[in-house]
């Protein structure tokens, strides 16, 4: 049995069921005329009883889908009963036939038994009609060809309807499909952004964290060595030690969000990145050279290019083995670049995987800008990195 329409159905299903309604108005006004008006006692007696035995079967199918006295298919049998008796006690009652077609779709299970209940319909009122107005092969031909019509009628409206259902049915699917995929993109977009808010804080943990540590480590095992021999040079590696540990401790409350976002003094960059060259030649003992162009950059831009600088050093002082460091910071028509190269002993670049190439890349990245590493064993590395400013490389 089809059920009553659904938000989003097809107009076609709505009409269906419309009509379903309208014809037991229909019903109810012609049986209510042929009460009141001057018709054949058969007609008066019989029809308003077929009608009532019909209402009766619509009314427990309808509104009582699983009583045990009466199923859909029932119901159609009952009526193709009640048709023929119409059009049998009634001139011109097997217009109900036209009434009711919607019946026959509504209440099969299957097209099949759609067009099988329409079609004895039609046999029910040609029958009724025939018995009534007296058995002649000219009445019995008049009433098949009438008959027929609304069969046809019948026949394409239960062809039309399981169209109509699936397209309701591929509507209802397509908007689930729809709704699932937007839960998925929501889903995808948060592990994406949770996976680039890790990758963001790995990547700060080790340019600024991990870096002042290994700093920490290499100051104190220096100390240790000269603690005895030369007790200045230890007490300005403990001094080292303890404004490393401080600038750690600042960084940390920025990572956790309890001191500001950048975690970087305010100044110029030149200023910014001529105090971390300081510190790296007062602990290492290099040689740093430094040409700084004071150019003018937004906080974001000077923070990366400080972090650059901090990982490049840091390289330096693990893997180098130099003994001279040299830092040029440039602004060119559109950017700026920073280039930091040393005299050691080099690496090939395709073998380096470290997590600080990767990660200075990755932080250029963000700004539309590029990193060249240009490096051969016992050549030195220099280190190249361009930022656009204005959109421009």
């Amino acid at each position: 049995m089809l059920q009553r329409p659904r938000r989003g159905d097809p107009f076609w299903i709505w009409a269906l069921h419309g009509w379903e309604g309208l014809s037991w108005a229909l019903i109810a006004l012609v049986t209510l005329i042929t009460l009141v008006g001057d018709a054949p006692p058969r007609t008066s007696h019989g029809m308003p009883a077929l009608v009532a035995v019909l209402a009766l079967g619509y009314a427990l199918v309808r509104f009582r889908p699983g009583n045990p006295v009466l199923r859909p298919h029932g119901y159609l049998w009952l009526l193709v009963a009640v048709l023929g008796g119409l059009s049998y006690v009634g001139d011109g009652l097997g217009v109900f036939y036209t009434v009711t077609l919607a019946q026959f779709v509504v209440f099969a299970d299957t097209l099949g038994a759609a067009v099988l209940s329409t079609g004895l319909g039609a046999v029910a009122i040609t029958v009724g009609g025939t018995l009534r107005e007296g058995w002649s092969a000219e009445v019995l031909t008049t009433n098949t060809i009438s008959s027929l019509a609304v069969f046809a009628v019948g026949v394409l409206i239960s062809a039309v309807t399981p169209r109509a259902l699936a397209l309701r049915d591929e509507r209802a699917r397509l908007r689930a499909d729809l709704r699932t995929a937007q839960q998925e993109l929501v889903e995808a977009y948060q592990r994406q952004g949770a996976a680039e808010e890790r990758e963001r804080l790995a990547r700060e943990i080790h340019d600024t964290l991990a870096q002042g540590f290994a700093s920490i480590v290499v100051l104190a095992e220096a100390a240790r060595s000269a603690l005895a021999a030369d007790p200045a040079r230890s007490a300005q590696q403990l001094r080292s030690i303890e404004q490393t540990a401080r600038e750690n401790l600042a960084e940390a409350r920025v990572l956790v969000g309890a001191a500001p976002r950048s975690g970087v003094a305010p100044g110029s960059v030149a200023t910014t990145l001529r105090r971390t060259l300081d510190r790296f030649a007062e602990d290492t003992g290099l040689t740093v050279t430094a040409e700084l162009a004071d150019i003018a950059c937004d906080q974001p831009t000077r923070i990366a290019l400080l972090r650059l600088t901090q990982e490049s050093l840091a390289n330096v002082r693990k893997h180098a083995h130099a003994s001279t460091v040299g830092v040029v910071l440039a602004g060119h028509q559109g950017g700026v670049e920073l280039e930091i190269t040393d005299d050691g002993r080099g690496f090939v670049v395709g073998e380096s995987h470290g997590f600080g190439l990767d990660g200075m890349r990755r932080r250029l990245a963000e700004f539309g800008g590029d990193l060249t590493v240009t490096s051969s064993v016992g050549d030195g590395t220099r280190i190249l990195a361009v930022i656009p400013m204005n959109g421009q490389v």
